[in-house]
């Protein structure tokens, strides 16, 4: 379908409890609602407060590791700190270890997971006041009950392990309690991801013995930057609910890294959940035609010719921190937070309330909406969704209620 015949379709789609016709969510933000865009501390959304909020993707420490920075203070550029995750309302988060390309050509994935493992770990310690790891759902609702954020580990990169049972359970160890099977952007010895080639048709019988392996450890399988065929056959030959973490809709946006409503009904039908990426990439076709050219995803590509020593990757990829978008969007493609709401109503509509959430994919590079500036700022898209007249029950669900439940079922706790 041409990009004008889609954008033409998605004014005709209908959004679950709204009256706002979808080609509004190409520019203008949503009217005719007392509640407003902006907000401070003082008017966050009662709702906000005292909901369960949970992101499911949520970047972090990369920068610690690579400039001896501390994930308690609040710095004066990225997205995410946790002074900044406190006064955006987070009660819990997916901490998203990575392993990126980089590191993939001397083959030192597997050392720098252990590095970014181990560091979190210590972070955590280091700001035990205010977060503390959890390995499943109570012990999330325990962390919570005395006033701390809770940190769920998931790793970006199942190359670091090459399919290697042992390093799973030893990462098991050490408190994983979720990762993603594909290597980022790469094809690895068992997951074929989005874009890059396709060496298994999807997953191969190393891929099912990840998977079943998984199910027994009671480990989050998330799908994000798998191939359709990947998602699918993952969602077959697990035992338990998988989860697509962070990106958008394919009907919306046709990258690559966007998940089919083919893929998406399969998630769901297995009671998994999709995490709603936070950047225009993703949700806003404008962007994405004007952008399309300058998209600098890693690929194996990018890096096969560097980076044969720790040292070289880590200053390669020093190069980039903090690893948010530093660019300038023109106004005619910047999307407002009611467009990023109008894109999980997309998904309500396909597969239910009960299979929506948020993955914002803070400090890995989202062009975020004009309204959020950073972690802070989370409340907006809670607010984004009162407007479209959703219920409180809708939303605590979206916000992370959807979340909880996954890792319960799949951790038993």
């Amino acid at each position: 379908m041409q990009r004008r015949e889609l954008v033409k379709s998605l004014s005709m789609l209908p959004l679950a409890g709204s009256v706002f016709p979808i080609t509004s969510l190409l520019s203008t933000p949503a009217v005719g609602s007392k509640i407003p865009l902006d907000f401070d501390q003082q008017t966050m959304p009662e709702l906000h407060r005292n909901a369960f909020v949970m992101d499911g993707h949520t970047h972090v420490m990369t920068r610690e590791l690579l400039m001896g920075t501390d994930i308690g203070q609040r710095y004066s550029d990225g997205t995410v700190d946790l002074p900044r995750a406190k006064e955006g309302g987070l009660d819990a988060m997916f901490f998203s270890v990575y392993t990126p390309e980089h590191y993939y050509p001397g083959r030192l994935e597997t050392k720098n997971t252990f590095r970014v493992i181990n560091l979190a770990l210590e972070q955590i310690e280091k700001n035990n006041d205010v977060i503390e790891l959890a390995l499943n759902a109570s012990d999330i609702e325990r962390i919570n009950k005395k006033g701390k954020m809770a940190a769920f580990l998931d790793l970006e990169g199942g190359y670091d392990l090459d399919g290697d049972i042992l390093l799973l359970q030893a990462l098991h160890r050490l408190g994983l309690r979720s990762m993603q099977l594909t290597a980022h952007n790469t094809t690895n010895a068992f997951i074929d991801t989005c874009n890059d080639v396709s060496r298994w048709g999807g997953i191969n019988d190393l891929g099912k013995e990840v998977i079943a392996e998984m199910n027994r450890l009671g480990m989050v399988i998330n799908v994000a930057h798998a191939s359709n065929d990947a998602i699918l056959q993952t969602v077959e030959a697990s035992k338990h609910p998988v989860t697509y973490s962070h990106g958008g809709f394919y009907s919306i946006v046709n990258h690559p890294r966007c998940i089919t409503d083919e893929a998406a009904k399969a998630v769901a039908a297995k009671g998994g959940v999709i995490g709603i990426h936070f950047g225009s990439l993703f949700n806003n076709p404008k962007y994405f035609g004007w952008q399309q050219k300058a998209a600098n995803e890693t690929t194996p590509s990018s890096v096969q010719d560097f980076a044969k020593t720790l040292e070289e990757a880590d200053r390669a990829v020093a190069k980039e921190v903090p690893l948010n978008f530093k660019g300038t969007i023109p106004d005619e493609y910047w999307m407002h937070v009611d467009q990023l709401a109008k894109v999980i109503d997309y998904g309500v509509n396909l597969v239910g309330e009960d299979h929506m959430a948020i993955g914002s994919d803070l400090d890995g590079g989202p062009e975020l909406p004009r309204e959020i500036k950073d972690i802070s700022d989370f409340p907006q898209i809670t607010m984004a969704m009162q407007r479209l007249g959703y219920s409180d029950e809708r939303i605590k669900k979206i916000l992370g209620l959807n979340w909880l439940r996954v890792i319960r079922e799949v951790t038993g706790g």
